[in-house]
């Protein structure tokens, strides 16, 4: 029996390709990718290209008023990761919010709203490696907002599920609830609004930072009792590139996009699973519950003392830690929940390139919860996120407490693995909130512990601890959540090892993986089943 037959994986392997490929979680976004590198552009050419035309295809989970973080590894094998993630307001004092009598940061609105940082995470990204010009890879966006792209039945459930908040809007409300009504599934959805301000911004990226989009997007936000000055909006163009954190696991090295993502989340349930994975049967119940205590261990150790402006997550990597967590584990002596509940939801989107140079791109955006705050900034079509609703706390003293010129902690992460002498073997990531820490770990277990291609790895089965200690979700119940296709026996057994396990559908974990992987002189790829991605070889 095929190692994954047990799990019902959809009847189709990995697609392959030699010349390059890319992956992503729209169809079309995966061709606007294929088709520059069919005409001779490199895997950051197509990335930026694939991230532009995603903020038209999948408009609830990323946008220009988003954010990015990004891992590239050039030809010559360095790996750099380019971080896309802004500031909230200069005035965002916790007072601020406590005299407004808030126990928590609002989660819509435009108290909810940190600067944006994607345009200038691929700002960035074009500046290191790019060979075409941002008019050039954006054009298929801006024809997309112009011309109208087909509704998508995830994107009309997105619609009705929010419909109250974003008929407030005028912005939101003209293009996602067009005549008053919900679009049906391939009704054209136009954004003509976003498509001028993506020419702007494909002349000027910096325009949103310091320019004319800029001054909208702080004139409306302060209207609306935001208390920005500008000058954080501009310190939040800045984006550079900087070394990736990286990971030995399995002989290989996994690189990992830095604070204030949790990347290093990633390096620690990979530090505490070492040496232990490979020698069980894939996904038995002693495998899945070593890598959920590892993950329920990271998200203590990141409520208890981890801020996107301190190194405390670096102490959690050294060797006497890991070997203390380790035994922690073993002991049983598993951390609990931390306080404070608010409601849980959120969205994202992710993307991979490889070319024929070995160049890989591994890029994630988001507006954090499906589309962000819910509010534009008026004749732009920008839609704003609400990172800072969503991820800083409103916990006297807590590092990740909010406070100005404070980026909130993040849950986008990325990563790229490659072999002791720097040649690539593997580029993934996945959405999923807090979920995407622990399938990351997941999907790089499946790969380098047990040899499983990228078909295997993103079907597999899912299993996610909850709560993680993203703001949106503290104060939950402890629970194991497990794909039903883990089967009885397992999920008897988890019960067993003390997990309070609730069982979801089949496919019913979340997430969207893409992962793309060196296999000899070729490539092999796949897009998640539980999403609409596609994998496309050239």
């Amino acid at each position: 029996m095929p190692a994954d037959a047990e799990f019902g994986r959809p009847g189709r392997g990995p697609a392959a390709g030699s010349g390059g490929m890319v992956a992503a979680g729209h169809p079309a976004v995966a061709l606007a990718g294929a088709r520059v590198l069919a005409g001779g552009g490199n895997a950051v050419d197509a990335a930026l290209a694939m991230a532009a035309l995603s903020w038209l295809a999948l408009p609830g989970q990323c946008g220009v008023g988003g954010d990015a973080f990004v891992l590239l590894r050039r030809p010559d094998g360095s790996v750099a990761a380019f971080g896309g993630s802004g500031f909230g307001p200069d005035g965002g004092e916790p007072a601020f919010y406590r005299d407004r009598g808030l126990s928590a940061l609002p989660l819509e609105g435009a108290l909810a709203v940190a600067a944006p940082g994607a345009v200038a995470a691929l700002a960035a990204l074009h500046a290191d490696s790019a060979t075409r010009g941002l008019p050039e890879l954006w054009a298929p966006a801006i024809a997309a907002a112009e011309d109208g792209l087909p509704c998508t039945a995830k994107t009309r459930a997105d619609i009705v599920e929010r419909r109250d908040a974003l008929a407030r809007d005028p912005g939101t409300a003209e293009v996602f609830l067009p005549g008053r009504r919900v679009p049906g599934v391939g009704e054209p959805i136009f954004q003509r609004a976003l498509g001028a301000s993506l020419r702007r911004l494909a002349d000027d990226p910096a325009d949103l930072y310091a320019g004319g989009l800029a001054e909208r997007s702080v004139d409306a936000l302060v209207g609306a009792g935001a208390p920005f000055s500008g000058y954080e909006w501009m310190a939040s163009g800045r984006a550079v590139s900087e070394p990736a954190l990286t990971r030995t696991y399995r002989g290989a090295v996994v690189h990992l996009t830095p604070p204030p993502t949790p990347g290093w989340m990633v390096a620690q349930q990979a530090g505490l699973c070492d040496g232990d994975l490979s020698g069980l049967p894939w996904l038995a119940a002693e495998a899945v519950h070593r890598m959920a205590s590892a993950a329920r261990v990271a998200f203590a150790d990141r409520f208890a003392g981890c801020g996107a402006d301190s190194d405390h997550w670096r102490g959690l990597l050294v060797p006497s830690a890991l070997s203390a967590a380790r035994a922690r584990i073993e002991a049983g002596d598993l951390p609990a929940a931390a306080p404070s509940p608010v409601p849980a939801g959120g969205d994202t989107t992710s993307m991979a390139a490889v070319d024929a140079e070995g160049r890989a791109v591994s890029l994630i955006h988001s507006l954090a919860f499906t589309f962000g705050a819910r509010i534009t900034v008026p004749g732009t079509g920008i839609v704003l996120n609400n990172r800072l609703g969503r991820g800083a706390y409103l916990i006297d003293g807590h590092p990740n407490e909010v406070r100005p010129r404070r980026r909130p902690l993040h849950t986008l992460n990325a990563w790229l693995v490659t072999d002791a002498a720097g040649r690539l073997l593997h580029a993934g990531n996945t959405p999923g909130g807090d979920g995407q820490v622990q399938w990351n770990t997941q999907l790089i277990s499946h790969l380098l512990d047990h040899g499983h291609d990228p078909a295997a790895a993103v079907a597999a089965p899912r299993f996610t601890v909850h709560p993680g200690s993203d703001a949106d979700v503290l104060g939950h119940a402890p629970e194991l959540r497990v794909e039903s296709r883990l089967g009885g026996a397992r999920i008897d057994a988890l019960r067993a090892l003390g997990h309070d396990v609730t069982v979801q559908g089949p496919w019913g974990a979340g997430g969207g993986a893409q992962i793309i992987s060196v296999a000899g002189g070729a490539l092999l790829g796949a897009s998640d089943p539980r999403q609409d991605g596609v994998t496309l070889g050239v």
